[in-house]
């Protein structure tokens, strides 16, 4: 998947007046790339869309608009964007609660690496996690994780054949399976894929 250039994106004054279409053009999409493993966890799958949305809103909040400050947040985001042969995904860890958010964080440490998913009946792909920085401490893990799952050759063409695809969290403090992945979001994981 191609990845983003400073003539990709629009200037603060193109921006503002095509925000409000291209934010619904972004939620529309988004729906079909968030995946939520069990009630307090949820993969949202990124990709050249989501990230442009993402560097657009913050060159429009941060007032960015020289070339240098732009390359930043190209730099910073553009590694979000998979490559063709593998997904990358926000991983958050969600409770509404924040005693019982905290309390929680506590007890999934590690909890990114015990993420998975799986193309029929292949070995899971367990996630290469957080390669910009470590998020988890002795104490307790962040609630958000950076994710990237490697496919094989043989992953990818048995999804493009219509394989199933189904994805789970195996962690002592939480255990949710999803078998399957609902069809919308597998198809537009497949269009991520070389």
């Amino acid at each position: 998947m191609q990845k983003l250039t400073r003539d990709m994106l629009l200037s603060l004054e193109k921006y503002a007046e095509a925000r409000k279409v291209f934010r619904d053009k972004v939620i529309k999409h988004k729906k079909n790339r968030h995946l939520p493993i069990g009630p307090n966890a949820t993969l949202y799958f990124e990709d050249a869309l989501t990230m442009q949305y993402q560097i657009q809103e913050m060159l429009r909040v941060e007032r960015i608009f020289e070339a240098g400050g732009i390359q930043e947040e190209l730099d910073a985001y553009n590694p979000l964007i998979p490559d063709g042969k593998n997904w990358k995904a926000t991983f958050m860890i969600e409770f509404d609660d924040e005693a019982e958010r905290r309390k929680q964080l506590t007890r999934m440490i590690n909890i990114e690496t015990a993420v998975w998913i799986k193309v029929d009946d292949m070995e899971r792909v367990i996630p290469v996690a957080d390669e910009d920085m470590d998020r988890t401490t002795e104490g307790k893990t962040s609630s958000v994780h950076f994710l990237r799952f490697e496919l094989t050759d043989k992953m990818i063409n048995a999804l493009k054949q219509g394989a199933s695809l189904s994805a789970g969290i195996d962690h002592d403090a939480y255990r949710h399976t999803v078998d399957p992945v609902p069809e919308n979001i597998c198809l537009s994981l497949i269009r991520d894929l070389d």
